[in-house]
């Protein structure tokens, strides 16, 4: 906290670790338990189809939430104009009420 504010941490910020530690458990896994050629090559193809996967799926649903948020605050944002020349309406209607009374 600095002067009393929260920060703020967005789940974007969190795929480059994610990223990082996917290749990280990858390499150490190889280094530990070796394998043939073809076994390794096998290994490969199915963890990085697997992580592209997964990394697609959460890509949508990021995608899909940052489309819910904007249309949620764009209504909020129609939602306050509406009700801001409903205002403005009725402040000039009282405006002329009260030169109606004044004249």
């Amino acid at each position: 906290m600095r002067n009393g504010e929260y920060e703020y941490y967005d789940d974007s910020t969190a795929w480059p670790a994610f990223l990082v530690g996917a290749l990280l458990g990858a390499g150490i896994a190889l280094l530990l338990a070796p394998r043939t050629g073809s076994e390794l090559r096998g290994f490969l193809r199915d963890y990085a189809s697997k992580t592209k996967d997964e990394a697609l799926e959460q890509g949508k649903a990021a995608w899909d939430s940052a489309v819910d948020q904007g249309k949620a605050f764009y209504d909020k944002g129609e939602d306050a104009v509406q009700e801001a020349g409903q205002s403005a309406r009725e402040f000039k209607q009282a405006g002329k009420e009260a030169l109606k009374k004044a004249s």
